[in-house]
């Protein structure tokens, strides 16, 4: 981490009480705090718009396992995609429905197409892409 620089910052009143009320919501210990995490999260996002940056994504996916041969085309597309996907989770949520989260790792294009892959096999009730950095940039 490099070296701290202080600067100031103007706000309108009315923005300034907002602020403090995110502040005390999300348990931030002071406002240093909260700007960092809000210019993090901000450059991140940037940096996942880029399509040939590297990142890394969790698809999360919840399914019924009794559609007809639905576990088995969601297995195959994880397969054909072994060299991005790096780690799943599978959680039986009740009797019919079952959980899934896929951690990829790889160019931004790429973890967007094999999670829409994924998303789109028909059977699949909800789907959700969550992309991040690896932190190195930040």
């Amino acid at each position: 981490m490099g070296k701290t620089v202080r600067f100031g910052v103007s706000l309108d009143e009315k923005l300034l009480e907002s602020f403090e009320q995110l502040i005390q919501q999300k348990s931030y210990m002071n406002r240093s705090e909260a700007i960092r995490d809000m210019i993090r999260a901000s450059l991140v996002d940037e940096h996942c718009q880029a399509e040939d940056q590297e990142a890394v994504g969790t698809i999360t996916l919840v399914y019924n396992h009794h559609v007809r041969d639905l576990s088995e085309k969601l297995t195959e597309h994880q397969h054909s995609h072994h060299d991005r996907i790096i780690s799943s989770l599978h959680v039986h949520l009740d009797p019919h429905n079952c959980l899934e989260v896929l951690v990829l790792r790889g160019a931004v294009r790429d973890v967007k197409r094999i999670a829409n892959e994924l998303i789109g096999v028909k059977g699949v009730k909800h789907g959700k892409l969550v992309m991040t950095t690896s932190g190195e940039e930040l």
